[in-house]
């Protein structure tokens, strides 16, 4: 059986989240215990060393994230916790984290906590929350790094170096600024919600580009761009008004 710890503030999210896990997830995790705050928090996980840690992102006195930070190295598998903070959300996407959007759902978690044991059996420590953290101390800045899950694995690149993205079914074509093409095993529409606040469009249902490439607009009855690496992309007839008004505002 695996440990865990949860991290939270309200009493009514502990509650759910403890019968969630005590009734529903075949006696797989055992709760040693229960911190509201990060003051509470850090000492029980040197002293308990659970495996994993639910953990609250907005609590009074000191954020999940603060206490992340306390940690030199973060030796558990971490599933936050959070209300609706589409920031937060957006970062901890962008760092190939798990997250529960409370009220906490059933299914959400089973899957969530069968992901964290799976990578506890693989010895597969979660080695992203730098990434994390440094993309929350730098809010909405093109320099962030985002992690690509690869077919041998994870790399990182930064947001800027993406030219456009190209759907390919289950997967995405990432171009990148020096010429490379990275295979991702994400969905366009995945990039589409991380990437759009940070200057890309979905021109079409099979591309997505980033404002910083754009060379040229060439009118017809979509119209096509031209990126900075000469490549021609076409816009679809349905998004080519929003994409003009888009390209005005730049």
């Amino acid at each position: 059986m695996y440990t865990c710890l949860i991290v939270d503030d309200e009493n009514k999210s502990i509650e759910t989240l403890s019968k969630i896990l005590l009734e529903y997830c075949d006696n797989k995790v055992q709760i040693l215990g229960i911190a509201n705050n990060i003051d509470e928090a850090y000492p029980l996980i040197l002293s308990l060393k659970p495996n994993i840690v639910f953990l609250d992102i907005e609590m009074p006195f000191g954020s999940g994230f603060d206490l992340l930070e306390k940690f030199d190295k973060i030796d558990f598998q971490v599933i936050f916790t959070t209300g609706f903070d589409q920031y937060a959300i957006t970062a901890i996407k962008f760092s190939a984290l798990d997250y529960l959007l409370k009220p906490i759902n059933i299914q959400e978690v089973k899957d969530a906590v069968a992901k964290a044991i799976r990578n506890i059996e693989s010895r597969q420590l979660n080695d992203n929350f730098k990434i994390l953290l440094e993309n929350l101390r730098k809010p909405k800045n093109t320099t962030n790094k985002i992690p690509l899950p690869v077919i041998n694995g994870l790399e990182l690149v930064q947001i800027d170096q993406i030219v456009h993205c190209q759907a390919d079914e289950d997967y995405t074509h990432l171009f990148l600024k020096d010429g490379t093409k990275k295979v991702v095993t994400k969905s366009i529409k995945d990039f589409e919600e991380l990437l759009t606040e940070y200057g890309f469009f979905r021109i079409h249902h099979s591309f997505l580009i980033n404002k910083f490439y754009i060379k040229k607009y060439t009118k017809g009855e979509g119209g096509s761009v031209i990126t900075e690496l000469d490549t021609e992309i076409p816009v679809s007839r349905r998004r080519k008004v929003e994409f003009l008004q888009w390209l005005n505002e730049l």
